[in-house]
């Protein structure tokens, strides 16, 4: 548990997506690799070879300083740089004007450290080292004779064109990493593609699929195949046995009332309504089996889709107001799934309450239907029993409210993960009764 905690910091830098982390992976050995050769190995190495370079100049420089010093006047002194150090690849200026005191260099010059350290242990008399550019060493003494300017090529002190690894290997390793990511990119995209698959199907979608990749990928896009095509199986057995089910029990019902039908007694009428509440029950029943099987995805507007609802509901002379409606765009579902969701939560709003809402919200990542109610509500420890199928909760809320087997939110929150979304429940502020809302993702 401490080795997890103390690396828990580092999980809010990492990168979020598979592509970031993979091209971290990549990235970041390569880059501390070349660091470490550059810093260890070619950063000693060249700073050996100046220190060597500087170290062969130095007996040139120590012979033309000697001869200076031992000339007996001036013209002796400027004879030096005709005889001697012309021969040897020297600029010698005997006196110079406007000697300097202090060396310098450019900011990105790391040699200079070391050609001027070299120098300045090794000669006497030396004031200054000065390299004003990459092609050109100026060195100052001070003389019997006044100031002393020696130039000369600065290849002769540090290896000329030192950056050309550095650059060699920057360019060969974002190459390779270009390379590598490439590779990566097209080993992650079956992965990326199983995830939209599976994402789709979520949403009841199903989309051609076909496993590629490594052999990993593979076996999971043949096992995520496998499992879609069981469900879809299981989902067709279901729906034709749900068909003849209902036919078989409708066809009884259906006689049995037509032959009640032909009777005059007030014994009648109370086996009619138990006929009735058995065709509630199947009903019900079917309607919950149905589940995701119902229709399929189409490209509608959900605000458009809800003023239908309400408009039927106007109709009917049911006690439903419109909310508020924010927001505008299309989205892919299945609108008798969505309808039959939303009436199953207004007629639950109407069977416990007076009066019911309905409301729609679209945003750029979430569609939410909202509906509430005045009714007495789902106290918060029950609501995530609430949405079990068969479930019925205080008996007193049922009281002479009709037959009911406790699928109507159980239907619902099964058509809202059709869809890839979740039912929430909750409290309306104004209203003060239950607050259902179906959250479906875009």
């Amino acid at each position: 548990m401490i080795y997890r905690m103390s690396f828990n910091w580092l999980k809010h830098y990492m990168p979020r997506s598979l592509y970031g982390r993979a091209a971290l992976i990549l990235i970041l050995p390569i880059i501390t690799l070349q660091l470490g050769i550059s810093v260890i190995f070619i950063q000693r190495h060249f700073e050996r070879v100046t220190q060597q370079m500087t170290a062969s100049i130095v007996l040139d420089l120590q012979f033309v300083l000697a001869q200076v010093n031992a000339a007996p006047d001036l013209a002796g002194a400027q004879a030096v740089a005709r005889d001697v150090a012309a021969p040897l690849g020297l600029s010698m200026v005997l006196p110079a004007q406007d000697g300097v005191s202090a060396g310098s260099r450019l900011w990105y010059d790391f040699s200079y450290r070391v050609v001027n350290r070299t120098l300045q242990e090794q000669i006497d008399g030396l004031s200054a080292v000065v390299l004003r550019d990459t092609s050109r060493v100026e060195l100052w003494f001070d003389t019997g004779y006044g100031p002393l300017r020696i130039e000369f090529a600065r290849s002769r002190v540090s290896a000329s064109n030192p950056h050309q690894l550095l650059v060699w290997m920057v360019v060969l390793g974002a190459f390779m990493t270009v390379i590598a990511y490439i590779y990566l990119r097209n080993q992650l995209r079956p992965i990326k593609r199983l995830a939209a698959a599976a994402a789709e199907y979520g949403r009841g979608n199903v989309v051609p699929y076909y496993p590629a990749g490594a052999n990993e990928v593979r076996a999971a896009g043949h096992a995520f195949l496998d499992m879609r095509n069981r469900i879809e199986r299981q989902t067709q057995t279901r729906t034709m046995m749900l068909s003849g089910v209902s036919h078989d029990l409708r066809t009884p019902l259906t006689r049995l009332r037509l032959g009640l039908g032909l009777l005059d007694s007030e014994e009648v009428e109370p086996m009619v309504r138990d006929i009735d509440d058995m065709q509630h029950l199947l009903d019900a029943f079917l309607d919950f089996a149905r589940g995701e099987a119902e229709g399929e995805a189409e490209v509608c507007d959900p605000i458009a889709l809800a003023r239908q609802i309400l408009a039927d509901a106007a109709r009917m002379k049911q006690a439903v107001q419109a909310g508020h409606f924010e927001g505008a765009g299309t989205v892919a579902l299945r609108p008798m799934a969505i309808r039959r969701a939303l009436e199953n939560l207004i007629g639950n709003g109407l069977r416990y309450g007076a009066e019911a809402r309905l409301s729609v919200t679209i945003t750029p990542r979430a569609i939410v239907f909202c509906v509430e109610d005045d009714g007495p509500g789902i106290p918060a420890d029950q609501r995530d029993i609430a949405v079990r199928p068969f479930t019925r909760l205080d008996p007193a809320r049922n009281q002479n409210r009709g037959p009911g087997v406790g699928l109507g939110l159980a239907i619902v929150e099964d058509i809202a993960r059709a869809h890839g979304g979740v039912l929430r429940l909750g409290e309306s502020e104004d209203l003060g009764g239950l607050k259902a809302e179906i959250v479906l993702g875009r």
